[in-house]
């Protein structure tokens, strides 16, 4: 068997072990097919996901039925403004041996899991968020000088509330880049909300049946990564990612009107992969132009930050974005002259 058969089988594989996953979550969760497709994404990826919507959508249901159709281990974090560092990490205790003897022992925070539902995240100050920043990146945790590895694979699926409700504190830009994307939950439609009423007020209790491990899932996120992205289409990522830097050489009018700071390496990356799902997804082991522009939104919208400008006349992120989208082509030899703004 050729290498792009091999590849082709592989692909129809994920494809069907992917849509076993999603009809089981299809069982408990209504609608949101966008958010449950990008949900799996982060999660056939080794990146992690935040969800932001008004109470009540169904944002920690749709974690809480991801976990229970994997075979991992799962731990909640309700964060709360009295919630510290320490009682997500864990901390050092003072234990009494069978001799007599005071040791330290370190005795484990709810971190130490695999799939790790931060709920309400933005509820919760940010010294006590920014405990996450290493777990998340490295995939460890640091307590009194000694590190401890997390069993992998390692996701946080973290959901907040919308910065403008009571009581929440916005997340630091170190904490957003470290999630692979931002996903927005909108409200259900007219039959979506009739099924959802049916389902919850007349006793069905309808549990998903666990259908993947995490030996799996380690299986899949090296496939992912073998999936070819050419160099063509690379550069297409790049000069997008470019394109949202405020003065820069690839910057559009819009860039440079409307945005103080553009994307990391990291968007650029989560980008990438996440084109390489899609193109798993769709029976090809190479990523097209349209598996990066349908990606874009969701890897950017929480890596951009908007000027003052933007602020004052209540423009949208995902707007800036899409303008961008419009203004880069897919060949570089069609780059056009960037547009400085005075005054920007």
């Amino acid at each position: 068997m050729s290498v792009a058969d091999s590849l082709q089988k592989q692909a129809e594989e994920f494809r069907n072990r992917y849509q076993a996953v999603r009809e089981q979550i299809g069982r408990v969760i209504v609608g949101h097919d966008e958010i449950v497709h990008g949900v799996l994404t982060c999660l056939f990826v080794g990146g992690h996901c935040l969800l932001e919507g008004v109470p009540g959508l169904g944002k920690t249901l749709l974690v809480r039925t991801l976990a229970q159709t994997l075979d991992l281990n799962f731990n909640r974090i309700q964060f709360t403004p009295d919630l510290m560092p320490a009682d997500i990490l864990g901390t050092n205790m003072v234990m009494e041996t069978s001799d007599g003897k005071r040791v330290f022992e370190f005795q484990r925070g709810p971190i130490f899991t695999q799939i790790c539902l931060a709920d309400e995240i933005n509820r919760a100050t940010p010294k006590t968020q920014s405990a996450l920043l290493e777990t998340m990146q490295e995939g460890t945790v640091t307590v009194g000088g000694v590190r401890y590895e997390l069993q992998q694979p390692f996701f946080v699926m973290a959901t907040q509330n919308p910065i403008e409700q009571e009581g929440t504190y916005p997340l630091p830009e170190a904490q957003l880049d470290r999630f692979f994307f931002k996903l927005l939950v909108g409200y259900s439609s007219r039959d979506e909300l009739s099924t959802i009423v049916d389902r919850t007020t007349k006793g069905i209790n309808i549990q998903p049946e666990r259908v993947m491990n995490g030996d799996e899932i380690l299986r899949w996120q090296k496939l992912v990564r073998e999936v070819i992205l050419a160099s063509h289409v690379q550069d297409y990522l790049v000069r997008l990612t470019l394109a949202t830097h405020p003065g820069g050489e690839f910057a559009p009018q819009v860039t440079n009107q409307y945005l103080r700071w553009g994307g990391s390496p990291r968007g650029a990356q989560s980008v990438a992969l996440a084109a390489k799902v899609r193109a798993l997804l769709e029976g090809r082991y190479n990523v097209s132009f349209e598996d990066i522009r349908r990606t874009f939104l969701p890897a950017l919208r929480h890596r951009i930050i908007l000027n003052f400008e933007a602020e004052a006349e209540g423009i949208d992120r995902d707007q800036v974005l899409l303008d961008i989208l419009e203004s880069v082509p897919e060949k570089a030899d069609d780059v056009p002259v960037a547009t400085v703004v005075d005054g920007d």
